[in-house]
Parts: structure tokens; C-alpha cells; sequence
């Protein structure tokens, strides 16, 4: 979703942890690949949070840490080369993996977003809340 397409549009971006069913979701003023990046270490620095509330050093996370695999899109600001890069380096535990070029059907958020939008599509609200 592009940010400036109509006036008061709201991009959402949001994951599910397939364990717990834990979900992950942070609204963006433009979606681009600044947003994605900063929105990935937002979730970095989540998930390494969790592990060292579990009693574990910070300093093991990159090491001794999960993996984390992320399924994206090919939207254009998932894949601009230059936070492809600083993603792998500033967070080695992440792996990202793309889905198949034009493959709506193995988006499963595609299905949530239809699903929401259907919900408050032509609906007045006061606020996000």
C-alpha cells in the first residue's frame, strides 16, 4: 500500500509468530523501504527482548539465538538491495525469504486484509481506536 495514494490512507504492517500464534503488527506513515527496515529492527529488538527476559545474555542472541525466517512479498521496498544488506548485517538471525513472483494465493495475509478491508469498507470511525 502506497502512502500517498489517497489522503488519510493508513499502511499497516503486521507478521504472526507461527509457534504461538503471536502477532506483530506497527502502523506506518508511508510504506518504502526506510519503514520496512526500521519496522524489521523494531522487531528484532522484540524478539531479542524476549530472549533475554528468558534469562539469556543479549550478547549470545546473534549466536546462539532463534532463527527467524520472514516471508514477504515482492513489493518493491521489501527488496531494494542497499536494506536487503543492512539487514543481513545489523541482524544476522533474520532470513528472508520471498514468495513466488505474482502469487497472491500463498499470501495468507492477503486473506486477513481482504477480510478487513471487507469489514470497514463504506464504516465511519472516529479514530484508529
Amino acid at each position: 500500500m502506497r502512502g500517498d495514494r489517497r489522503k488519510g490512507r493508513l499502511n499497516v504492517m503486521g507478521a504472526v509468530r507461527y509457534s504461538e500464534q503471536k502477532r506483530f503488527v506497527d502502523f506506518l506513515s508511508k510504506s518504502n523501504s526506510e519503514s520496512f527496515y526500521h519496522v524489521v529492527q523494531i522487531f528484532y529488538q522484540e524478539i531479542i527482548q524476549e530472549w533475554v527476559d528468558r534469562g539469556n545474555r543479549a550478547e549470545d542472541f546473534a549466536v546462539k539465538g532463534p532463527k527467524i525466517v520472514i516471508i514477504l512479498d515482492n513489493a518493491s521496498f521489501h527488496k531494494r538491495k542497499e536494506y536487503l544488506e543492512k539487514i543481513e548485517s545489523e541482524m544476522p538471525n533474520i532470513h528472508l525469504e520471498f514468495l513466488p513472483e505474482s502469487s497472491p494465493d500463498y499470501n495468507l495475509m492477503e486473506l486477513v486484509w481482504h477480510s478487513s478491508k471487507e469489514y470497514i469498507a463504506n464504516r465511519l470511525f472516529t479514530s484508529i481506536e
